[in-house]
């Protein structure tokens, strides 16, 4: 049908619509000969099925008329006007007014418009790629596979650790990443260093120059106190306070490294910060990490400190959870998880904090990323209701909410 004509009836009495229709079809028979009757114009297809709504109101009805019609313009305009010349339905005075003729192919036009208009940007935006993420991506594919495994600890590091004159040591994974990004690939991470500094790093610092370049936090305080104890560390470079070093930018990360201070001057300063904490600076306060899942998790004896024993909920890990753990693992993508370890959503790291802000309390159970456990991760699981946290390791963390499990990858994966 080409238009539809619109109007709306008022009767003066109780009728139903076949009341209606009748006086409509009675009517206007005839008045424009037999080729012009709507009973014969129905019939070859030219109009489509009357039809009507009515309502009551009291004693009056009222309602409104729809006849779809496949005439011309005009035709459809001398349609309209033969249902405005009815005039009674049964015995009630009866008034029709045309109130709209709708062109259903405009409608019809309209609508491919606006849907054309919808595909074009979805494809602009959303099917073309952003030219800054294909390079980002690109440029994180490499620093991936240029990230090396080294020594039996098979510690994370870049490619040129062994033949570099000079090296630069790092706490984690994610912070050799960020420097491989911006060209730096004499690069090697502690991974953790809980309570003891790897052998590896030993090693290298007697036989070349080494920079150690850790977070400006406390947590860094912690590394580098037992990294200058054991090591032959020559200069020393920070993250700006409350920075990490795995999210600086190149510009940030060459100031710190031409701000390098001496590993002698360090340790006095080092010194003197220790004596000023209100409590001795331990390695269980930042490197809280469980083994497995137990009622109990005793932390080890470090500085001569007595263990920290931390209560946490018994939470057991399905074993198809274990893979996809496993699948996680260089990919930088987090993995969020409802009580019934359904996977909720699947997500780039580092958007994970926005969606997890963006969540309803309870929705999250548990969550698994290839990064960091931070404090601020830790804060917002919290509020979150979330119950377990398993990442690749585990960064500075000065306390721990209650009801918050912590596991790394180590923990899990043997």
């Amino acid at each position: 049908m080409k238009y539809l004509v619109k109007a709306k009836i008022t009767v003066e009495g109780l009728v139903n619509k076949h009341d209606i229709i009748g006086a409509i079809f009675g009517q206007t028979e005839n008045l424009f000969g037999e080729e012009f009757d709507l009973r014969e114009l129905q019939e070859r297809g030219r109009i489509g099925r009357v039809q009507v709504e009515v309502k009551h109101q009291e004693t009056r009805t009222t309602g409104e008329v729809t006849v779809p019609s496949n005439l011309d313009r005009v035709e459809t305009a001398l349609i309209a006007a033969m249902l405005e010349s009815v005039e009674k339905v049964g015995p009630y005075p009866a008034k029709i007014q045309v109130y709209d003729i709708i062109d259903v192919r405009a409608e019809k036009i309209k609508r491919i418009v606006e849907r054309a208009k919808e595909i074009l940007r979805i494809w602009s935006f959303e099917k073309t790629p952003d030219l800054r993420e294909v390079l980002r991506d690109i440029s994180e594919a490499v620093k991936r596979g240029e990230l090396i495994s080294y020594g039996p600890e098979k510690l994370p590091a870049g490619p040129d650790i062994e033949k570099s004159d000079e090296i630069i040591i790092v706490e984690g994974r994610a912070d050799v990443i960020n420097l491989l990004r911006y060209g730096y690939r004499n690069v090697i991470a502690l991974e953790g260093a809980r309570g003891k500094i790897p052998e590896t790093i030993i090693k290298l610092a007697r036989s070349k120059r080494t920079i150690a370049f850790v977070d400006g936090d406390r947590g860094g305080d912690l590394i580098l106190w037992e990294l200058l104890r054991v090591a032959d560390i020559d200069y020393v470079a920070r993250a700006p306070p409350g920075k990490e070093v795995e999210e600086l930018t190149g510009k940030e990360i060459a100031k710190a490294l031409r701000n390098l201070m001496s590993a002698k001057e360090y340790r006095e300063i080092l010194e003197k910060k220790m004596r000023g904490y209100e409590k001795p600076l331990q390695a269980s306060e930042v490197q809280i990490q469980p083994s497995r899942i137990r009622e109990t998790i005793e932390q080890p004896q470090t500085y001569g400190q007595q263990p920290i024993q931390i209560e946490v909920e018994r939470i057991e890990i399905p074993e198809s959870v274990v893979e996809h753990m496993k699948s996680l693992v260089g990919s930088l993508e987090a993995l969020i998880f409802d009580k019934d370890w359904n996977v909720v959503q699947k997500v780039p790291v580092r958007n994970l904090y926005e969606v997890l802000e963006g969540m309803e309390p309870g929705r999250a159970y548990a969550i698994i990323y290839d990064g960091i456990i931070t404090q601020r991760m830790l804060d917002i699981a919290s509020t979150k209701g979330v119950k377990l946290l398993i990442a690749h390791r585990l960064g500075s963390v000065e306390k721990r909410p209650v009801g918050v499990s912590i596991l790394t990858f180590t923990d899990i994966i043997e």
